[in-house]
């Protein structure tokens, strides 16, 4: 008897690969609420059993019987019907959900790195096994955004996708704002209270949110596009300082993951990014995240919420799972994906904005004109200066530009000369500003 037949009225058996906090979350949400899904799907929800690397650790909620380290095991089991992935890394990960395809199960996934790299190649496999892959806790945790990208949005063109989808990074960016912490105090406190890992390098450098980019660029712009042609800057080079200034121009510093769709050419960033605090991604603060969506019919949608922890992200991972079992007891066909198309990735030279520089130059006059004659040379003008920061020993002054829009290219020409000119002793950091 196949995956796909058989047990009609019975059970749907469901088989966990990872059985770590969010597996565990699943695990004790299927059991508490185990009733009520019976009563939306129409027929209950069994675990069959769980994956996991040692078989002889306890799990919660999970008896001995239930484990096992080898996913041959689960897959062998004709009354498996849906798999879910919460593994999480690309390795083995993609090669399970690849297997549970060509099984004829349906698969749920929490992996933004395996969606975001081998999503394309993965859905075709479940379409030519007549089973479906459903991924909507591998963006936004607790926030519904695949399904109405998917389905509730689908009228629109959507013009823009802006999100703050990283809970770590926006966790420190807001210590650093209110506490006037700098990066390594504030990075220690997110990880002695678990918000950011040993090695914070995938939230800290971008990584993470460039993966969830990745996957809703293809959602909302039926685009192919990579992790790595996403240009991609990280919070460390940040300071109180940074922080100190934006606040005072009015302006907040977030991580923020921008795509848009311009003359048919995709422009995808992930980097900190001054926002007016009248916006309301401004005012996402904490772990929360938020995804805001602009389309040709809705306006501008603003999604916000938890995006990581064992219980949203099982509320996302159990939503996939009370579709899939919807679909199975109602007998109805997967829905096609529709075709993704390569686009060209605009490189950040070609990138527009305004940008925000702080640099530390020579306390003597002329100063500001012989930078400001070096930007104007290279098609950057000023927009506003602020000195902030005197240094009478060493004769140095902190000095904060805002710029008008130019392309990264004529940005980093006028930077290269300022940097050959001996009033200028370092360029300090430059960050995009949005709008």
């Amino acid at each position: 008897m196949s995956a796909g037949q058989g047990h009609e009225g019975g059970p749907i058996g469901v088989a966990l690969f990872g059985a770590g906090n969010v597996g565990g979350g699943v695990v004790e949400a299927l059991d508490r609420g185990g009733e009520r899904y019976a009563a939306v799907v129409g027929r209950p929800l069994e675990l069959r059993g769980a994956l996991v690397r040692d078989a002889s650790t306890p799990r919660h909620g999970l008896g001995s019987e239930c484990l096992t380290t080898d996913p041959d095991a689960l897959l062998a089991d004709p009354a498996v019907r849906i798999v879910v992935e919460l593994m999480g890394g690309e390795d083995p990960a993609a090669d399970y959900i690849a297997r549970a395809l060509r099984s004829g199960r349906h698969v749920v996934t929490a992996n933004k790195e395996v969606i975001a790299k081998q999503g394309r190649d993965l859905l075709a496999i479940a379409a030519d096994h007549g089973v479906r892959l459903l991924y909507e806790a591998s963006v936004g945790g607790g926030i519904p955004i695949i399904s109405p990208l998917s389905r509730d949005l689908l009228a629109n063109e959507i013009t823009g996708v802006t999100a703050i989808i990283n809970g770590t990074t926006n966790y420190m960016l807001t210590g650093m704002a209110s506490e006037g912490a700098d990066y390594a105090d504030i990075l220690a406190d997110a990880q002695r209270l678990g918000y950011a890992e040993p090695d914070p390098t995938a939230d800290v450098e971008g990584i993470d949110a460039a993966y969830k980019l990745a996957i809703l660029c293809g959602l909302a712009f039926h685009v192919a596009v990579r992790p790595d042609d996403i240009v991609r800057q990280g919070i460390t080079t940040l300071t109180a300082n940074d922080l100190r200034h934006a606040d005072a121009l009015g302006y907040a510093i977030k991580l923020l993951a921008n795509g848009r769709l311009v003359d048919g050419e995709l422009i995808a960033s992930v980097q900190p990014t001054l926002i007016a605090r009248s916006e309301p991604l401004a005012k996402v603060d904490g772990v929360l995240n938020a995804v805001q969506v602009e389309g040709d019919l809705v306006g501008r949608v603003v999604l916000e919420g938890p995006g990581a922890g064992p219980g949203p992200t099982a509320s996302a991972v159990l939503a996939d799972v009370l579709d899939l079992a919807r679909d199975i007891v109602a007998g109805r066909p997967p829905v096609e994906t529709p075709p993704l198309r390569r686009v060209r990735v605009r490189p950040p030279g070609e990138h527009r904005a305004r940008r925000y520089l702080r640099m530390t130059v020579a306390d003597r006059p002329g100063v500001l004109g012989e930078i400001g004659y070096a930007l104007g040379a290279h098609g950057v003008s000023i927009a506003s200066v602020i000195q902030v920061e005197a240094d009478e020993d060493a004769r140095t002054a902190e000095i904060v530009l805002t710029t008008h829009i130019a392309a990264g290219a004529e940005l980093e020409a006028a930077l290269d000369a300022i940097s050959a000119s001996d009033v200028v002793e370092e360029i300090c950091n430059v960050i995009a500003m949005a709008g």
